[in-house]
């Protein structure tokens, strides 16, 4: 992605915290992490990331998804013999379709995108206030709906670059031209 093309996404990422009335600082809105997972089909596939706090034992972040853009299926695996990700989404705003393993929903409310590879489909809905925890090695997907969606993470230590995807064409980690 080029710098021009992040700082575009950024400025729209930053419409849908106020939409949510997050309030960020200027410097956390050029701090957006604009994730199109190596795909360069940033408005279908990716999220935007704003991480308050990463530590050793804990982690924070706000998760924007435009109009029924989804975040591929993932796990967060243990890592040097510490247990994955566990971590909790709270909706802020929007809708968002949450898939994890069990018995899969009839007529999902979300849209399996082309080309990808989606194996759990056993949904759950978030709408503003409502909020889901995930155990750690959980396999899962989400998508927002028609209005977007603003999602606030709070986690276990957050090691992005661990993350297990079973679409192997991902990349977790955004690489920025200039």
């Amino acid at each position: 992605m080029k710098r021009a093309e992040l700082k575009k996404w950024q400025d729209i990422v930053t419409t849908y915290f106020e939409k949510a009335k997050v309030v960020i600082t200027e410097n956390e809105r050029h701090n957006i992490e604009i994730a199109d997972l190596g795909l360069n089909e940033f408005e279908t596939t990716g999220l935007g990331i704003l991480t308050y706090v990463n530590t050793k034992r804990v982690c924070a972040k706000e998760l924007v998804l435009l109009p029924m853009q989804t975040c591929p299926e993932h796990l967060h695996p243990d890592v040097d013999g510490s247990p994955g990700k566990e971590e909790t989404f709270r909706c802020r705003y929007g809708t968002v379709y949450l898939y994890v393993p069990g018995t899969p929903t009839k007529n999902i409310k979300g849209i399996i995108p082309e080309g990808g590879k989606y194996t759990v489909f056993n949904e759950i809905v978030l709408n503003p206030g409502e909020q889901y925890t995930l155990t750690p090695n959980t396999l899962h997907w989400f998508q927002a709906g028609s209005e977007g969606a603003v999602i606030s993470e709070f986690s276990t230590r957050s090691r992005d670059e661990s993350d297990f995807f079973t679409d192997k064409r991902i990349n977790r980690m955004p690489e920025i031209e200039d």
